[in-house]
């Protein structure tokens, strides 16, 4: 997206679907709604992040059926459902069935690597094989097969009054091709792209030849293009404040100032670095996202809500986002 020369293709937002341990249906049909509310604003797509033994989704395929009934339209996707948690044969069902479900809206996002905390969790996870568990790309590799339709099985035919396959069933033709890969590293973005996957990029990132976030963010898009890759989708936190009461914009304030002393620092061995919230009125942010360089790369964004805020404040925001921010990135609602 050459700055202001070409529109913005796609609009989508992603949610963590926080929710109270104490009342978890509220916070999962809360999710539900604003996925619906998603829809009628005309949005692309609406996505749904993964937290394991946290208070957030933890089964984003299964909310994400659910919301296959309530929809028709919004694409689906998930940012990104961490492999190393899954076996991915009885993942690629799960994902068939729901993209059947829908009527072919499903995106997937995975990534790879150990689980976190794993040493904590491994005895319940994988008791027997916690040492020897591939967590390589080829765990990827596999559920890329399965859901392609390579066989699983050595048997297939009928056996009594049934009938096996030796594929992954259902079926579902076109699935393989909508399946995204969280990246954050130039050696993620080149293996997303040689192996034909869509490249999920976030606020978060390796620092490898920058320690300007940016920067960074724009060498790992070139390098998946350079590697075959295509489809890019950038996902920062925006904050719109245009229909905002003074309590929401205070709320929303706070909340990007708690979070600022991480932006232009590099964490951990990996040296993982953290984009800043985006905060003001649509037009503010459209000038700061058209300055910003991974966005002018990009043709489709799938924009974080901020993990913490009331059902009224995602309201609030993503109607500031289809119906102000969105026009001023030159996107039309479907």
């Amino acid at each position: 997206m050459p700055r202001k020369s070409e529109p913005l293709r796609k609009l989508g937002f992603l949610t963590i679907g926080l929710f109270d341990e104490k009342d978890p249906g509220a916070g999962h049909r809360s999710t539900l709604d604003v996925i619906v509310l998603g829809e009628e604003l005309g949005f692309d797509s609406a996505w749904v992040r993964h937290r394991h033994l946290q208070f957030g989704i933890s089964s984003p395929v299964a909310v994400l059926a659910a919301a296959t009934q309530r929809t028709s339209r919004i694409q689906l996707g998930t940012a990104v459902i961490p492999l190393g948690w899954e076996n991915p044969l009885r993942l690629a069902e799960d994902l068939a069935t729901v993209d059947v479900l829908s009527g072919g809206r499903l995106n997937p996002g995975i990534s790879v690597g150990p689980p976190m905390h794993y040493d904590d969790v491994k005895h319940a996870l994988y008791p027997e094989t916690a040492d020897v568990e591939n967590f390589s790309y080829d765990r990827v590799q596999r559920l890329l097969d399965f859901v392609g339709g390579e066989k699983v099985a050595s048997f297939s035919g009928v056996e009594g009054i049934e009938v096996w396959s030796d594929r992954v069933q259902p079926h579902a033709a076109g699935l393989r091709e909508r399946i995204w890969y969280g990246g954050g590293s130039l050696r993620s973005a080149k293996w997303a792209g040689e192996h034909g996957l869509n490249l999920l990029t976030s606020n978060v990132a390796q620092s490898e030849l920058s320690e300007d976030f940016a920067e960074t963010q724009l060498s790992h898009i070139k390098t998946f293009r350079e590697h075959g890759g295509n489809r890019v989708s950038q996902g920062l936190v925006v904050i719109p404040t245009d229909s905002a009461t003074p309590e929401q914009r205070a709320k929303y304030e706070a909340y990007v100032e708690g979070r600022a002393a991480r932006a232009g620092k590099t964490f951990g061995p990996r040296k993982y670095m953290f984009e800043r919230d985006i905060i003001g009125t649509s037009a503010e942010i459209a000038e700061q996202l058209y300055a910003h360089l991974g966005f002018q790369e990009v043709d489709e964004v799938v924009f974080a809500l901020p993990f913490s805020f009331d059902h009224g404040d995602y309201v609030q925001i993503l109607t500031d986002i289809a119906t102000k921010l969105g026009p001023e990135l030159g996107w039309s609602p479907a």
